[in-house]
């Protein structure tokens, strides 16, 4: 306990309430409290009907804190804090403060030094470079963001959906400024809705102190930026994408925070929020600080920041940015650089139990809320259930995909033929996990250069293999997440200090792949066959996988129903290629229900009429077969329209 207590100043104590409740206390140093953001931080409320702000701060190691802020000249000796041994926690109630009142804490550390540190538990931000906590007015209940938390989110699993994922301070930037959160309710929302996307996710909105990280390195897990606006400003973008049909699903980043000196770093002199020892608390790769996950009190204020967007913000589902830097103790480092389990293995046992324990808590008060896996490694059971040893995520990203698949479309098509495992490898894992198959920004950045920029050939061939990509993406199991900007072709690799070139539209070969994915997720919606059995093996089924030597791959994707049947075909090479037979498991019409070689989107215009009948013609291990004009390097899909 700190050495000396200073006691509250007339102009702070108006009575001897206590902030904290016994209950509050306990919870917290246990590290149960769900809903810590409502005792920590600042708060209105009312003492012996005075009206006021009382300020929590959870500083074990200060010997002395006081709040300062505009209502008090930022003199710390106006409002000390009282110190809480039971809990470890500083408060006070200060009169007269109102919303909107900019505040920090002034810490004297375990050291002696003085410093201003911004409240971890701020719900709203002056931003850099003041970094000043607000006081704020929270909404009412009644003015909450209406989301479907309600519905069962496993209803997710056979649901369609594709993702437009956005940076929002440079997806379009209104006179060359960065956009608010009602410009982007009225243009973005729109926007992604008429594409035919299901789900809007944002890149972290919490606030951080470095622009250029994106929202990666954040310092205030619940206070979103002030670059966009106000918290009531996210909310009403949030209810207006609701509104028009959108779920949002925002990054969440609990693996790490920046070591500013105004933020967590140190908060009280002492390694608090971080471990102590940098082979366990530093990440090399990022130069950022990784949260004791084994903390009581660290795990209530980042399983609480997860809850909060659920409830507070009606938010849909939380991707999780780095989990495998959290799961492995080695990550990215060399031996003797890092240190063993209690088992002496690799695996970070708190950082496992911590994921857990967040999922677990957000499937229980917020059912129909969505986890996301960002995981990059052979880490089993993911999507697993928590009691099964799994990590209970609703959905992991599909990073080997991914990087198999732009492998092979930056490949000549000459090669292609000694790489065509690439494309059919992910079917040996599809159902060992719920996937997301992932275009995002983490592509089209730090040199990598566009989607478009990655595709083999000349100008043509470089957007037929796009067309080609996104259709083959769209026709796979996994959900689908696009990054803005792929639907425009564009030919650079994201900026994030300048709008996405809008102008490309004007180019019809540009505005044609943008058609296209609209297209496809109109067709991904409406047909049964690409979404139901997207986690069931019995949703797919290979005709022919092994033609290499034509880079030429079909299958069949399968719903509930004899009808719901879909056959892709993908003819990678720049080849057309003639009356080629695709053996098919029904008799009938397959119509021609998507062509990506289409003239509506900047082909060549190479197809079927419309659709083929079957033929009595044995192929692939069928009866019957269809013959099919296969354009170059194009994708094409055929719906089972009727039987004879």
């Amino acid at each position: 306990m700190p050495p000396d207590t200073p006691q509250p100043s007339a102009e702070t104590r108006h009575n001897n309430r206590l902030w904290l409740g016994q209950m509050d206390a306990w919870l917290m140093r246990e590290g149960k409290h769900l809903r810590p953001w409502q005792k920590l931080g600042s708060h209105l409320t009312r003492q012996d009907d005075v009206a006021g702000t009382a300020f929590a701060l959870w500083a074990p190691n200060a010997q002395r804190v006081s709040v300062v802020g505009d209502f008090n000249q930022w003199d710390g000796r106006r409002n000390p804090m009282v110190w809480r041994a039971d809990c470890a926690v500083w408060e006070t109630f200060v009169a007269g403060v109102q919303a909107g009142a900019m505040y920090k804490f002034e810490v004297v550390d375990a050291q002696g030094q003085l410093t201003l540190k911004t409240d971890p538990y701020a719900l709203h931000s002056e931003g850099p470079p003041g970094n000043a906590a607000l006081v704020c007015d929270w909404p009412s209940a009644d003015e909450a963001s209406v989301s479907d938390a309600a519905l069962d989110g496993h209803s997710a699993l056979s649901s369609p959906m594709a993702i437009y994922e956005v940076h929002a301070g440079s997806w379009r930037r209104p006179d060359g400024q960065v956009p608010d959160w009602d410009f982007l309710a009225g243009a973005l929302v729109p926007y992604v809705a008429e594409l035919g996307f299901t789900h809007i996710e944002l890149l972290p909105v919490t606030e951080h102190p470095f622009y250029g990280s994106w929202g990666y390195q954040p310092t205030g897990l619940y206070a979103p930026t002030a670059r966009y606006g106000s918290p009531r400003a996210l909310r009403r973008f949030i209810a207006t994408a609701h509104a028009a049909g959108l779920k949002v699903i925002l990054d969440w980043v609990p693996g790490h925070f920046p070591s500013d000196a105004h933020a967590l770093a140190r908060f009280d002199g002492t390694a608090l929020y971080e471990h102590a020892d940098p082979r366990e608390g530093f990440h090399q790769d990022w130069n950022t600080l990784i949260y004791n996950f084994g903390r009581n009190e660290v795990r209530n204020f980042l399983v609480g920041s997860a809850l909060f967007w659920i409830e507070q913000y009606a938010v849909d589902g939380l991707r999780v940015d780095a989990v495998a830097s959290m799961l492995y103790r080695d990550y990215s480092r060399a031996a003797g650089e890092w240190l063993p389990n209690r088992d002496g293995g690799r695996e970070n046992y708190e950082a496992i139990d911590f994921l857990k324990q967040t999922n677990q808590t957000l499937h229980q008060e917020a059912p129909g809320a969505l986890t996301m896996a960002e995981e990059s490694t052979a880490f089993p059971r993911v999507t697993g259930a928590a009691a099964e040893g799994g990590l209970a995520f609703d959905f992991k990203w599909n990073m080997g995909w991914m990087n198999d698949t732009l492998a092979y479309f930056a490949l000549d098509p000459v090669h292609r033929r000694w790489h065509h495992h690439r494309i059919t490898f992910a079917l040996t894992y599809a159902w060992s996990e719920r996937f997301v198959l992932p275009l995002s920004h983490d592509e089209v950045v730090h040199g990598k250069g566009s989607l478009l920029g990655k595709m083999s050939g000349d100008a043509w061939q470089k957007r037929a293999n796009l067309r080609a990509l996104y259709a083959l993406m769209y026709a796979f199991p996994g959900k689908k997440l696009l990054f803005m900007g792929s639907e425009l072709a564009t030919p650079t690799e994201w900026n994030h200090d300048a709008e996405l070139d809008w102008g490309l539209l004007q180019d019809p070969a540009h505005a044609g792949v943008q058609r296209l994915v609209r297209d496809l997720n109109r067709l991904y919606r409406a047909l049964p066959s690409l979404h139901a059995r997207d986690s069931d093996a019995r949703g797919f089924r290979w005709i022919e996988a092994d033609d290499a030597e034509h880079s030429v791959y079909s299958f069949l994707r399968l719903g509930a129903t004899p009808q719901q049947q879909l056959l892709a075909v993908c003819n990678l090479t720049p080849v057309p290629r003639s009356g080629w037979r695709i053996g098919v498991p029904q008799n009938g019409l397959w119509r021609e229900v998507l062509n990506t070689d289409s003239d509506h989107y900047g082909g060549s215009n190479l197809g079927n009429h419309g659709g083929v009948k079957a033929d009595p013609v044995p192929m692939h291990g069928e009866v019957q077969s269809l013959s099919l004009n296969l354009p170059p390097l194009a994708v094409l899909w055929f719906e089972l329209e009727s039987a004879p």
